[in-house]
C-alpha cells in the first residue's frame, strides 16, 4: 500500500453532524486535505494532548497507551487504510516481538499517535477518493465546514464556555460552579 503522511491541521465544530467535529489532516508534501468527522470525546482528547493538558485523572486513551506501555510495547504509526461506505478504516502498527497491527477507528488511532508523538498515514486510495485541494488558505477555512476554526485550546475554552452559559440558563449553579473551575484551571494553563 502506497501511504502519505499527514499531520493535524485543526479540529473545528461540524455543522452538519450535531455535536460532532471535523477533525482535518493535511498532506505533509502536498496540498490535499481530508476531513474526518469524529465524536466529542475523542475530539477532546486528541486537543488535550496537542494542548499539552493533563487531566488529573488518565482518560480512556491515556490508559489504553499506559496499558501498551506497561507490556512492553509502543505504538509506531497509525495508517487510515480504507474508505468502504462513508467509513474510515485504520490500523495500529505496534512495535512488538511479532509486530502486530491492529484495526481501530481513525480517531482513536490519532488520538493514540498525538500521545505517542508518531506519524499519521493516509493510503493514496484514501486520499484519491476523499481529499480535497483547497483553491487558497482562506478557502480551507471555509471549506472546514465549521463555524470557526480554532486551535484545540480555544476550541476547548469555547465549548466550555457554552456549557456554562447553558447551565447557568438551566439555574443549574452546581454544574456551573464545576464548569467556571474548569474554565479557570484551563486558563491558568493547569
Amino acid at each position: 500500500m502506497n501511504k502519505i503522511r499527514v499531520e493535524i491541521l485543526g479540529l473545528s465544530t461540524s455543522s452538519t453532524s450535531g455535536g460532532a467535529y471535523a477533525l482535518i489532516l493535511r498532506e505533509v508534501d502536498g496540498p490535499r486535505r481530508l476531513p474526518i468527522i469524529i465524536g466529542a470525546f475523542e475530539a477532546q482528547a486528541i486537543a488535550l494532548e496537542i494542548e499539552g493538558i493533563k487531566p488529573p485523572r488518565p482518560m480512556t486513551h491515556d490508559l489504553f497507551k499506559d496499558v501498551i506501555d506497561a507490556l512492553g510495547a509502543s505504538i509506531t504509526e497509525v495508517t487510515i487504510t480504507e474508505l468502504r461506505e462513508g467509513t474510515f478504516y485504520a490500523r495500529l502498527s505496534l512495535d512488538t516481538a511479532v509486530g502486530d497491527e491492529v484495526d481501530s477507528r481513525p480517531s482513536d488511532a490519532i488520538a493514540l499517535a498525538v500521545r505517542y508523538a508518531v506519524p499519521i498515514y493516509i493510503s493514496e486510495e484514501v486520499l484519491a477518493e476523499a481529499a480535497f485541494v483547497p483553491e487558497s488558505e482562506e478557502q480551507t477555512q471555509t471549506d472546514m465546514d465549521a463555524d470557526a476554526v480554532m486551535a484545540p485550546r480555544d476550541q476547548l475554552l469555547h465549548e466550555l464556555n457554552e456549557k456554562l452559559q447553558d447551565a447557568i440558563s438551566r439555574e443549574d449553579y452546581e454544574a456551573a460552579a464545576r464548569i467556571r473551575d474548569e474554565l479557570l484551571r484551563l486558563k491558568s494553563g493547569g
